[in-house]
This record gives C-alpha cells, sequence and structure tokens, in this order.
C-alpha cells in the first residue's frame, strides 16, 4: 500500500486531516437525536457522550489543570480519563459538540506522539462512535491509510493489547494487510479498530477468524 507521504510527517495536510476528522464528527452529532447520545461505544463502559467528553479534554483543561486531575487520580491516566468522562459526559450536548469544533482541540498532540498521534487519536475514537451507533461514515482513504501506517510503525497492536497471533488481516476497500494465519476481512476503518484491540459489530468482519474480534 502506498500511503500520502504528507500525512506521514508534520505537515499543513495532516493538520488539515486532524482538523477534518473532529469537524465530521462534530456534524455528525451537531442535532442528533438523544439515542445517539446514549448509545454505547465500542470503548468498555462509554457512550457516545463520554466518548467526546474524553476526545475534547484537551479544550477544558489546560497543562496544570490535567497534571492538577492527574496527581488527584493517583498518577494513574487510565483512573483520570474514566473520572473525566464520566464527569463531562454531564456537560450540554451543544457544548460537547462546540468543543469538537475548537482550535485547542485542533492543535492539541498526545504527549510523544506528534500530529500522527493526535490523527490516529481523533479517528480512532471517532470510529468508536460511528461504528457502535452506527452513524454513516467513511473515513477518507488518504486519513485511513495514514493511521493504520502509524498503527504499525509503533507497534499498535502490542501498545493495546490486541492478540493477532495467527490471523492475516486484509481490508476490502484499500490495499492493505497485516499478519499470516486465519483470514479477517472487512473495511481498513474496521480493521483498524481491531488493530486497537476493539470487538466489533459481527457484520462489519468476514473471515474464518472473525470472531475472534466481534461481538456477542
Amino acid at each position: 500500500m502506498t500511503f500520502n507521504a504528507a500525512l506521514t510527517t508534520d505537515s499543513p495536510e495532516l493538520a488539515a486531516a486532524i482538523v477534518g476528522e473532529y469537524l465530521a464528527l462534530a456534524d455528525l452529532l451537531d442535532g442528533a437525536r438523544p439515542a445517539v447520545w446514549a448509545a454505547s461505544s465500542l470503548c468498555e463502559g462509554w457512550r457516545t457522550r463520554e466518548v467526546v467528553a474524553h476526545m475534547t479534554m484537551p479544550v477544558r483543561y489546560d497543562g496544570p489543570a490535567f497534571m492538577s486531575e492527574l496527581e488527584a487520580a493517583g498518577g494513574d491516566f487510565t483512573r483520570l480519563s474514566n473520572t473525566i468522562a464520566t464527569r463531562d459526559a454531564a456537560l450540554p450536548e451543544a457544548t460537547l459538540v462546540e468543543h469538537l469544533r475548537a482550535q485547542t482541540l485542533h492543535a492539541w498532540q498526545p504527549p510523544g506522539g506528534g500530529m500522527q498521534g493526535a490523527l490516529t487519536h481523533c479517528v480512532i475514537h471517532g470510529l468508536d462512535i460511528t461504528e457502535a451507533v452506527p452513524l454513516a461514515r467513511r473515513v477518507p482513504v488518504e486519513r485511513i491509510g495514514a493511521v493504520l501506517g502509524a498503527l504499525e510503525g509503533t507497534g499498535g497492536a502490542e501498545l493495546f493489547g490486541a492478540d493477532l497471533s495467527g490471523t492475516h488481516l486484509r481490508a476490502e476497500d484499500l490495499d492493505w494487510s497485516y499478519g499470516s494465519g486465519a483470514l479477517v476481512t472487512g473495511p481498513a476503518q474496521v480493521l483498524a479498530l481491531v488493530l486497537c484491540g476493539r470487538r466489533v459489530p459481527p457484520s462489519r468482519l468476514g473471515g474464518e477468524a472473525a470472531p475472534r474480534f466481534t461481538r456477542p
């Protein structure tokens, strides 16, 4: 697979892709019915509103505020994430959508992750919502290609605890594959979720090993 070189390094094109992903999610959720906000996401224990609250943390917590929250969580980032997601999910939906459109969020980068990490973060969490609800959206091919490349390059499967042993992932809509063994097929964006340890709706995957990565 050939990746868009402009999306594999810090560039105006990569910055624009990050903004585009946040705005696309904001547009999908702006005025969405209550059932969409209350729907379970692919993030265990989080609904749509908790995922959006998590994604938009940088808008509400600058460096000192974040460190204060981390100290209160005993240095446990998972605990911090759950605490803030649960608390801030109570914000009005219009506020959460507004925060998805905030320039502060669009410029944010995860510590040590750079702009590629920022793109992966917003794409994967966006898919946690859109694939679960579901909402009709396909991540542009050059963006999902960049995310797949970044996940491969950083050992994403191991980082997220995904056991892909003995499987061969093959995208149906992109020239991309990963691993060897029993076949798992599906859209590239769904396979990106598999790399990140998510269990996806059964209808989104095919192949003999698909049940390993789908929800009951």
